[in-house]
């Protein structure tokens, strides 16, 4: 696979392996091994976003995927700005229990005393899920194993390139990698869909960040916590 394989997969298993430590974190405490509580554990997600972030920055000249010009497409981009919000409508309509593996917690800021601690646990987590999350999954997803699944050598695949098994592959484990499942399929098919129209990396990571966008004002507006 080589180093364009890794650095399209650090940021996401580095991502991952944080989800890992703080659920080993939450089982201990709930067993009072570890003397922490739960809004004590919500601290974690700005450690994981913040180095998330890092690797993203020291990687980004490697990426020559991400093509900022793209954005100048204006009918792409209203095309990304509409899908990002359909795709937000949907997920919280999706939310069934059928769809949803486990008992979502969700990020309660209010597990947090008051005032800037809160203020700012909000802000990180609010910059996490649109500057971070969008641009590691996208490179993950939509650009490596949306074409390594068609060809290991997946730099030869043009970006957008389309076959059944790669765009059913991608949107069932996309969708299982959220906790509601059926939700993430639908935004994995838009992001697939979206990437075989525009062909560009940087107007899925554009739908991506407005679909968390809206869904983070709107958990913060309703406290609908476990979509968060």
């Amino acid at each position: 696979m080589g180093s364009e394989g890794w650095i399209r997969i650090a940021p996401f298993a580095l991502f991952m392996g944080f989800i890992g430590v703080e659920e080993g974190a939450r089982f201990l405490t709930g067993r009072g091994l570890l003397p922490w509580n739960e809004g004590e554990l919500l601290y974690l997600y700005p450690v994981k976003a913040a180095l998330v972030g890092l690797c993203l920055v020291l990687l980004w000249r490697r990426y020559t995927e991400i093509r900022l010009a793209d954005l100048n497409c204006l009918r792409h981009t209203a095309l990304s700005l509409l899908s990002g919000i359909l795709i937000f409508i949907l997920w919280i309509n999706m939310d069934w229990g059928f769809a949803t593996l486990g008992e979502p917690r969700g990020f309660d800021p209010g597990t947090i005393p008051e005032g800037a601690p809160r203020t700012a646990m909000i802000a990180a987590r609010l910059a996490g899920a649109v500057l971070v999350v969008p641009v590691m999954e996208e490179l993950f997803w939509r650009s490596f194993l949306l074409r390594y699944v068609i060809e290991p050598d997946f730099m030869k695949i043009a970006i957008g390139r389309f076959t059944w098994f790669s765009f059913l592959a991608t949107m069932v484990l996309f969708g299982l990698e959220h906790n509601h499942y059926l939700a993430g399929m639908m935004a994995g098919a838009f992001f697939n869909l979206l990437l075989y129209r525009t062909k560009s990396i940087a107007q899925c990571i554009l739908s991506h960040a407005v679909a968390n966008l809206a869904l983070g004002i709107y958990v913060l507006q309703t406290g609908k916590w476990p979509f968060w």
